[in-house]
């Protein structure tokens, strides 16, 4: 199942810096980001090889994953929460606020290949 970690956050009275360092399980291959987004869900899939981290670098979205066991909702709402999500989730994401930009990071390179848009059977 997805797991919500907190990134290594340095604040002082300039701002704050957030750092992306020897905590993800994977070398990242790919990176994009989502913003601009209406009243959409985006994603509605799950991989067969690429694991991914989310990052809500504005703003905010939540994050829907089943993993066959379990469902679960995430909130990222902010920018020092990473979710990483493994890639047996099935996930989509949604309520985007108006100035959401979620970013994610891949271990893999797109693949067309490599998604699974079948949702899991409802047997929770």
């Amino acid at each position: 199942m997805a797991t919500l970690i907190d990134l290594k956050t340095f604040t002082d009275k300039r701002g704050n810096l957030t750092v992306i360092e020897k905590i993800l399980p994977f070398e990242i291959k790919r990176i994009f980001y989502i913003y601009g987004v209406d009243n959409s869900v985006r994603g509605g899939h799950r991989h067969k090889k690429t694991l991914q981290a989310a990052i809500c670098i504005k703003g905010s979205c939540n994050i829907f994953c089943d993993n066959s066991i379990s469902r679960e909702i995430f909130e990222l709402n902010y920018p020092y929460k990473c979710l990483l999500l493994p890639p047996e989730d099935w996930h989509y994401m949604y309520d985007f606020s108006a100035d959401a930009i979620l970013m994610v990071l891949a271990s893999e390179y797109f693949d067309i290949h490599d998604y699974i848009y079948e949702k899991y059977d409802d047997r929770i």
